[in-house]
C-alpha cells in the first residue's frame, strides 16, 4: 500500500509539472470568503450551455469535472461558467491554502483526460439521495457517494446502495469488487466500520446478489465440484494402476 501510494503521489507530481507548462490556473476572490473562482485559461462550458450549479455531489452525476472536485475533502459545492470554476468550501475552519493545491491538481488532471465537462447522457446513480429517503438512509447514501465509492472506483469497482432494512445496509458490489477475494473484508472492515462510526443506527452491512450474480456463482460452484470429482477419479486410477518395475 505504501509503495502504491508513493508511486501515485510521484505520478501526480510529474503530471502536474507537465501540465503547468501548457496550463496556468489563476484564482480570484469572491464576495463570499468561502468561495474561490478558478480560471483555467481555457473554455470550461460552451456558450450554449450557460452555467451549471452543483450544490452537492449527488447533483454532479452529469459532470465528470464536478465529481472530481467533490472528491476533495472540504468541498461543499461547485459552480461552472463559460471560462471559470467556482468552488465553495464547507466552513470557515478549512483553509484555502490547504484546499487550493488539491483543486489545482484536480482541474489540471481533469483537462488532461479530454473527458466532457458535462455529460447530459449520464444516468443518475440509484444510490443518490432522493426526497423520499429518511434521514438515516440519506446519510448512508451521502457517505457512500462522498467517502467510500470514489476509493472503490479507483480500484476498478463500485458499491451501490440497495436498501436499508432493520439496521442492515444492503449493498451491491460491482466491477472488480464482484470477484475480489477480499470483498467481504472490504465490506466488514471498511464500509461497515465507517458507516457505524458516523451512523449509530447501522448494525451491519450485507452484500446483495442479483439473479445474474447468483447464476454465475452457481455455475462456478458446479464447475468446482466437477473438477474435484475428476481429480478424485485420477487419484483412484493412479492407486489402482499396476506399479512400474
Amino acid at each position: 500500500m505504501l509503495l502504491r501510494s508513493a508511486l501515485k503521489t510521484n505520478f501526480s507530481s510529474q503530471l502536474c509539472k507537465i501540465l503547468r507548462r501548457s496550463m496556468f490556473i489563476q484564482s480570484q476572490d469572491t464576495p463570499n470568503p468561502n468561495s474561490l473562482k478558478f480560471l483555467p485559461g481555457r473554455s470550461v462550458l460552451d456558450s450554449n450551455l450557460g452555467t451549471r450549479d452543483f450544490p452537492n455531489i449527488q447533483s454532479a452525476f452529469t459532470s465528470p469535472l464536478a465529481k472530481q472536485l467533490f472528491r476533495i475533502e472540504g468541498v461543499k459545492s461547485v459552480f461552472l461558467g463559460s471560462d471559470f470554476i467556482t468552488v465553495t468550501k464547507q466552513h470557515d475552519d478549512i483553509q484555502w491554502q490547504t484546499l487550493k493545491p488539491e483543486i489545482y491538481a484536480a482541474i489540471m488532471d481533469f483537462f488532461s483526460t479530454n473527458l466532457p465537462v458535462i455529460d447530459d447522457d449520464a444516468q443518475q446513480p440509484s444510490s443518490s439521495v432522493s426526497p423520499d429517503d429518511d434521514d438515516t438512509t440519506a446519510m448512508i447514501k451521502e457517505l457512500l457517494d462522498t467517502r467510500i465509492r470514489p476509493t472503490v472506483q479507483e480500484d476498478g469497482g463500485d458499491i451501490t446502495f440497495v436498501r436499508f432494512v432493520d439496521g442492515i445496509v444492503k449493498l451491491k458490489l460491482q466491477g472488480a469488487c464482484t470477484s475480489c477475494p477480499s470483498s467481504i473484508i472490504t465490506l466488514k472492515n471498511g464500509v461497515q466500520n465507517m458507516l457505524q462510526f458516523y451512523i449509530p443506527e447501522v448494525k451491519g452491512v450485507e452484500q446483495v446478489e442479483d439473479e445474474v450474480d447468483k447464476l454465475a456463482n452457481k455455475e462456478f460452484e458446479e464447475f468446482e465440484e466437477k473438477l474435484e470429482e475428476e481429480l478424485e477419479e485420477e487419484k483412484d486410477q493412479m492407486k489402482n494402476s499396476p506399479s512400474k518395475k
